[in-house]
């Protein structure tokens, strides 16, 4: 059973829609991943049709349709590629976990190595190519240089364990931080741990030779 969830506003936002790609992203795995979010995600939407009932209608701006047509256009010449191109070049993963539907239609790299048992794997997304979002891949007992963040950080726990001296978070969990938390994650000693993770910015690591690394990685 998952421990950790996102709560009931980034909930609501991406319901309505309000999240950036690479949050809404790594939300949409967690709630794929979660029973429990994933019911509280369809009475939102439920209500959100409610409350589009209820509203007055409104006389459209003159040219709002034909600007609509234009916008559909140009979101048309960034369709994801074929599902079955894209997954054959995903990178490997353990026996048994399976890539989450929500990352149909992203491409994934092949894994690069940043340290000692430590891997990361740039996820791009169709709609939005500048969004901060990877898969980090470590082994039993290893830790993530200390930082905080510049922005918002959202993770999704794909497989394994890890833990940064608030809780531990487990396969299928989600951890949301911020400026206000300044961190070292470290896998559990049971076993290796894989993320998927947005960042709104940079993370701010302590070291020089780490800032040098996320620099390279471009998170």
């Amino acid at each position: 059973m998952n421990t950790h969830h996102p709560d009931q506003l980034l909930l609501l936002s991406q319901a309505a829609g309000r999240l950036d790609a690479g949050a809404s992203l790594v939300l949409a795995t967690h709630i794929e991943m979660c029973p429990g979010c994933r019911a509280q995600m369809r009475e939102l939407e439920a209500l959100g049709g409610v409350l589009l009932d209820q509203i007055e209608p409104v006389e459209l701006a003159a040219g709002a349709f034909s600007r609509t047509l234009e916008r559909i256009d140009a979101a048309a010449s960034f369709a994801p590629r074929p599902p079955a191109r894209v997954k054959a070049t995903r990178p490997d993963l353990p026996a048994g976990l399976q890539w989450p539907h929500s990352l149909d239609g992203c491409s994934i790299s092949p894994w690069h190595r940043i340290g000692p048992d430590m891997r990361w794997s740039r996820v791009d997304l169709p709609q939005q190519r500048d969004a901060r979002v990877f898969l980090l891949r470590m082994g039993a007992g290893r830790m993530l240089a200390a930082h905080t963040h510049s922005g918002r950080e959202v993770t999704q726990v794909l497989y394994g364990a890890f833990e940064d001296g608030r809780a531990a978070w487990h396969a299928g969990d989600f951890d949301e931080a911020d400026e206000t938390i300044h961190h070292r994650p470290q896998v559990t000693a049971d076993g290796e741990c894989i993320c998927l993770v947005a960042l709104q910015g940079p993370l701010r690591f302590d070291g020089l030779l780490a800032r040098a690394l996320g620099a390279w990685m471009g998170i």
